[in-house]
């Protein structure tokens, strides 16, 4: 169905930080599935677990113990600081499941806390729950009527949030950086304010770390960096480098909420998907991949900075890591068309903002020709 604006490309092979098109055309990779492909593409270890995994089993039903299952979940806990897993196939999967499990968890305690407040130019996913917890109109058009129980404030405004809590509140869900929405940074001391204000209220804090988590942002998660924890985290993308899977972690309180039968996914936490997660957890570790997140980032963000001050249409940089935005003062997908045709690929995170998501082992020569493709580009925008 056409239900994608694609771009006029077919994209056949991908080796690192480079993919090739089906005319033999070569282009430096800086979308990575949309920060999916956390190791760029053919990472060895990635093909072998995957390999490995095929020839021993590709599914098996949730009926049944999983080790990898198992395996993935003990160290996302770990990780995390939160009790539980919960596997799905998607980033939108994994926030349904949170919505539902936070309405569980008020439900259990014969409460009748049941909304939901977000932000505004979030995104949250496209089933009905989800795209109604995003805070952009312009995806819910044609699909009402939406659930209820939604509520969106804006961003970084502690004041409009205390203002919207009420005593049927029972979650805010939050991206930590919002990528969709716009490369829009949630600060450091507002996610502490929100997390205080969760606590004093008894209101479950949920985190969508849907295209932060696994690294992107330079700590394995985003929330890290505000130094608070959620109640409830979404991660997906990155999290398979590539393979489709989602998960939904929460503390051991409220993940007691969902026992057999309250929720559930076929192919949710299967071998496959749960050998790739782990392959890209242990490569980020063996490879030091943070670290080079932060270096990256900081190149890429004082590259950024230059071209900035070189071409006046480019107006502000932002993001976090790996997850870079670039506001410009004109339309952004004339500029991503150029590129492409100068063998770079990027995003768009909104009318006029340029979105930068390299692999989490992208070189610092990548980064440089990066830049200098830009460069080129934005001469003719100048």
């Amino acid at each position: 169905m056409n239900t994608y604006a694609r771009f006029p490309v077919t994209l056949v092979k991908g080796q690192g930080s480079t993919v090739w098109d089906d005319a033999g055309n070569a282009y430096l990779d800086f979308i990575s599935g949309i920060a999916v492909n956390t190791l760029g593409h053919g990472h060895p270890a990635m093909v072998a677990a995957l390999a490995d995994q095929a020839a021993t089993m590709l599914h098996c039903s949730n009926l049944f113990h999983i080790p990898k299952q198992q395996q993935l979940a003990e160290k996302l806990v770990s990780l995390s600081g939160l009790g539980s897993a919960f596997f799905c196939n998607s980033g939108a999967e994994a926030n349904e499941a949170a919505i539902k499990l936070a309405r569980k968890f008020f439900y259990d305690q014969n409460s009748s806390r049941r909304t939901i407040i977000t932000a505004t130019q979030s995104f949250h996913g496209r089933l009905l729950s989800t795209l109604t917890a995003t805070g952009q109109d312009k995806v819910k058009i044609g699909f009402d009527p939406l659930p209820p129980g939604f509520v969106h404030v804006p961003l970084n405004d502690i004041e409009a949030l205390k203002q919207a809590v009420t005593s049927q509140t029972a979650a805010i869900l939050l991206e930590p950086l919002q990528g969709e929405g716009g490369v829009n940074v949630a600060e450091a001391t507002y996610l502490q304010a929100v997390r205080q204000l969760c606590d004093e209220h008894g209101i479950l804090l949920m985190l969508d770390e849907v295209q932060t988590g696994i690294g992107r942002t330079g700590s394995m998660f985003a929330f890290e960096q505000a130094g608070i924890t959620p109640d409830i985290l979404t991660l997906a993308k990155g999290l398979g480098g590539g393979v489709p899977i989602g998960a939904m972690l929460a503390s051991d309180e409220v993940a007691a909420s969902f026992g057999p039968g309250t929720h559930g996914s076929t192919f949710g936490g299967n071998p496959l998907s749960c050998s790739a997660a782990l392959a890209v957890l242990d490569v980020i570790a063996s490879e030091s991949l943070l670290d080079n997140v932060k270096a990256r980032g900081e190149q890429l963000w004082q590259g950024l900075h230059e071209l900035k001050q070189r071409f006046p249409v480019i107006q502000d940089v932002r993001g976090q890591g790996l997850l870079v935005g670039a506001g410009l003062s004109i339309e952004a997908g004339p500029v991503v068309t150029a590129a492409r045709g100068e063998g770079l690929m990027i995003l768009l995170a909104g009318p006029k903002v340029l979105r930068f998501l390299p692999a989490l082992n992208v070189s610092e020569e990548e980064v440089n020709e990066a830049l200098a493709l830009l460069a080129s580009v934005m001469e003719g925008f100048a």
